[in-house]
C-alpha cells in the first residue's frame, strides 16, 4: 500500500469559499486501489505556495505518490503545470497522454487540460483536472500500472516481468 498526497490548488477553496469535492473523489479512488491518503493540503494559486507543497510532500514526507488537483485550464491564474515542471528530475508524458487521451473519449475539451506528470527524487507527481468529474476520469485512467512503475522507482521491482517486494522504504506499508 503506497501512501499519497494531495495538494488542491484553488484560490477560492484556500479563502474557504469553495468546498473541495476533488479531494473527496481522489481518496475515493485511491481506497479502491488500494492506495492510502497520508497527506493533505489546500493552496492558492501562486508558484511558491505550489511549489512548497510539493518539496513538503516529495522532499520532506518521501511520498511515493503525490497528485494534485487544480490550475490546469486556460485561466491566467492556472499554473500548476508550471510550478510543477520545474521541480521535476524526470517528465512522465504518457500518463498526461493517458489522462486526455482517456478524457477526450468523454469531452473534445479534454484536449484543454495542460496537467502534466513526474518524478522528482522517489515521488510521482500527477496533475489532475479541479473538475470533480474530469479528476475521477483521469485518475481512473491511470491508477491500475501506476503501483508497478512506484515499485520500481523504489525498488522494489527490478524487472517489468517480476517484482519482488523486498526491503522496507519509507512511505511504503507492506501489507
Amino acid at each position: 500500500m503506497y501512501l499519497v498526497g494531495i495538494i488542491t490548488v484553488s484560490d477560492k477553496g484556500a479563502r474557504g469559499e469553495r468546498l473541495d469535492r476533488s479531494k473527496d473523489v481522489i481518496e475515493e479512488v485511491l481506497r479502491a486501489h488500494g492506495y492510502q491518503s497520508a497527506a493533505y493540503r489546500i493552496v492558492p494559486d501562486e508558484k511558491k505556495e505550489i511549489q512548497q507543497a510539493l518539496r513538503d510532500f516529495c522532499d520532506e514526507a518521501h511520498l511515493p505518490l503525490v497528485l494534485t488537483t487544480g490550475g490546469t485550464g486556460f485561466s491566467l491564474r492556472d499554473i500548476t503545470p508550471e510550478a510543477t515542471a520545474e521541480l521535476l528530475d524526470r517528465r512522465v508524458p504518457g500518463i498526461a497522454e493517458v489522462m486526455r487521451a482517456r478524457s477526450l473519449e468523454v469531452t473534445p475539451r479534454a484536449m484543454l487540460s495542460r496537467g502534466i506528470a513526474g518524478l522528482r527524487g522517489r515521488s510521482l507527481i500527477i496533475n489532475l483536472p479541479g473538475s470533480p468529474k474530469a479528476c475521477r476520469e483521469n485518475l481512473e485512467a491511470v491508477i491500475e500500472p501506476l503501483a508497478h512503475g512506484l515499485d520500481i522507482l523504489w525498488g522494489e521491482a527490478v524487472e517489468c516481468a517480476a517484482p519482488e517486494l523486498t526491503k522496507e522504504v519509507p512511505g511504503y506499508k507492506h501489507e
